[in-house]
């Protein structure tokens, strides 16, 4: 990474301290949650942050909004540098609590790497000490393949995660997906800050593009004329629809993107399972998605749900389900054809993109590896 000019540091910390003292912020106000990166390109990023509710909170061009007991703040940096360090300040006052860094993406094609993982729902002494790890990685950022929390719905779940994530995320993008343990809540929307609709979203590093899908489908208000009896039909039906629409645009994102070198897909419920009581559900999601991945020449798709580390690949394209994040972990009880290697531990994967290829190791909790497998970039 580049260091950032000592003009660049500069106007940085004054941007963001004019944003401030502008609207009258109060240099006392004091942070409930983060501040925490999101959002970043080659030339912008957003920086987010919460006060409690009731509190004056800190008025700007990018606005504010309550979630549940919190007020959510953002800001987005922009026309900045690419693969450039810049420091920011969101009290204005030079204190700790409230300055972090950020480093802008690539814009062309050069050697970086990532960390992923998920499953990050329970056992917070799990997730407290693979946060630890990854913070070492330095990595460019960071992807949490869903169930993020127990009860999305639960404020104080999120509480939780951004007390353990709070290091990390005060300097590093956080992209995650949801999962079924997100419910489909508000409160994920409100935290985070997302590219796109932030249910499937895309974005790029340099030469690697990044498609993150929603395996889960949103919760549908059922409307009143619907009987008690069609409830499931309708449920189905609008699902699939959702579905079907998000498939059509991964087909045309991924088609769109055929020239990037490195293609990485991201949704919680994998399409290969090696547990013996979800074999079927992996078996019509392989069904309803057929060979986009594939066909489209995508090198690793990664997964959670299932808590423990498989690697399938089928086709050329390698399935790693990544679920030793901290929630309870699975019995690997039913390896499949498809199955390269299963292991039941905590863990997260340090993927490593260089010009020619893309290394990704498997490391558990005490930094020992326990796969590697290597991709070459598409030509």
């Amino acid at each position: 990474m580049k260091g950032i000019h000592q003009w660049q540091r500069r106007a940085a910390l004054v941007a963001a301290a004019l944003l401030l003292t502008a609207t009258g912020a109060a240099a006392e106000e004091r942070i409930a949650i983060g501040p925490y990166v999101q959002n970043v390109t080659s030339e912008s990023a957003v920086v987010c942050w919460a006060t409690r509710a009731g509190e004056s909170g800190l008025k700007g061009p990018n606005g504010e909004r309550t979630v549940r007991g919190y007020q959510h703040h953002s800001r987005t940096f922009a026309e900045l540098k690419p693969d450039t360090r810049y420091e920011y300040d969101v009290l204005g006052d030079g204190s700790p609590e409230g300055c972090g860094h950020f480093t802008t993406f690539p814009e062309q094609a050069r050697p970086f790497r990532f960390v992923a993982f998920g499953d990050t729902r329970s056992r917070h002494d799990v997730h407290e000490r693979l946060v630890r790890r990854i913070l070492a990685e330095a990595p460019v950022l960071v992807i949490n393949t869903g169930d993020l929390v127990s009860n999305g719905l639960r404020v104080s779940d999120w509480e939780t995660f951004f007390q353990i994530s709070g290091d990390l995320m005060r300097h590093i993008p956080y992209y995650p997906v949801l999962g079924n343990h997100e419910k489909d809540s508000p409160l994920y929307f409100d935290f985070f800050d997302l590219p796109g609709n932030e249910r499937r979203y895309s974005f790029s590093v340099g030469d690697a593009f990044f498609l993150m899908l929603d395996s889960e489908g949103p919760e549908y208000e059922t409307p009143e004329f619907i009987k008690k009896e069609n409830l499931e039909e309708f449920w189905a039906r609008q699902n699939r629809a959702y579905m079907e629409a998000q498939k059509h645009w991964a087909d045309e994102m991924l088609y769109l993107h055929r020239d990037a070198g490195f293609t990485f897909v991201c949704f919680h419920q994998p399409l290969y399972s090696a547990k013996a009581s979800r074999l079927e559900d992996a078996r019509l999601r392989r069904e309803f998605w057929g060979d986009i991945f594939e066909r489209h020449g995508v090198q690793v798709v990664l997964n959670g749900h299932d808590h423990h580390y498989h690697h399938a690949a089928h086709g050329g394209t390698h399935y790693i389900v990544t679920g030793g994040g901290g929630a309870n972990l699975y019995a690997a009880d039913a390896p499949q054809p498809e199955t390269v290697k299963t292991v039941r531990t905590e863990h997260y994967i340090r993927i490593e993109v260089g010009t020619d290829e893309a290394t990704l190791t498997a490391i558990d909790m005490d930094g020992r590896t326990i796969d590697v497998l290597t991709v070459d970039r598409r030509p």
